[in-house]
């Protein structure tokens, strides 16, 4: 089992990123959080992994933190969640607003996660709202409750329109979002901030 490499950051794209190990090219998938906290193209780098085995192949799965790979692996345990829909999970939110969906069993939010569908959003919430742990203070979900979900909804599916990808485009209007913060202002914050 390959628990982490060291190496150069050869590329990083969309889902996966190559580590140079020695020379050896490893193809790593990983969650978005993951891709933009790595070091620049050419810098060096270490990558918690998880090796996936199957019939097909071997793929490896990377975390830059500890709490993302103990997630990834608590979302492997649940029936009909494998491997890349669980990192297509860790994508969709980051960590804090995750643990908190699911602790909460907040289905709906979970749901708008791409390739997620309800009932394994129920599923997950059902087993693990008791293994995971949030990283918010009782202030901090207290910020989150007063978000308009509307107004997140209306900015997100604008942004959609635009061309900004589901779960990018989530992520966005949610960062954007606050009490007493219309659609129109979350957008235009969104738009700012977006670098493509």
């Amino acid at each position: 089992m390959i628990a982490f490499l060291i190496g150069i950051v050869e590329e990083k794209r969309e889902g996966f990123a190559i580590i140079n190990v020695n020379g050896v090219g490893y193809e790593v998938f990983v969650s978005n959080n993951t891709l933009i906290s790595m070091p620049k193209t050419g810098e060096n780098a270490k990558i918690l992994t998880y090796m996936a085995v199957r019939e097909d192949g071997i793929s490896l799965y990377g975390f830059s933190t500890l709490e993302e790979k103990d997630l990834f692996l608590k979302l492997i345990t649940v029936s009909g969640v494998g491997p890349k829909l669980a990192i297509s999970i860790l994508s969709g939110l980051n960590y804090s607003d995750l643990t908190i969906a699911i602790t909460r069993e907040d289905v709906r939010l979970l749901s708008k996660i791409k390739g997620l569908g309800k009932k394994t959003a129920e599923r997950i919430c059902l087993e693990l709202k008791d293994k995971v742990f949030t990283t918010s203070t009782p202030l901090e979900i207290g910020l989150e409750e007063s978000i308009d979900e509307d107004a997140v909804n209306l900015a997100t599916e604008t942004l959609i329109s635009l061309g900004i990808n589901k779960n990018e485009a989530y992520k966005l209007a949610r960062s954007n979002a606050g009490e007493g913060v219309s659609a129109e202002e979350i957008i235009s914050k969104s738009l700012r901030g977006y670098r493509g």
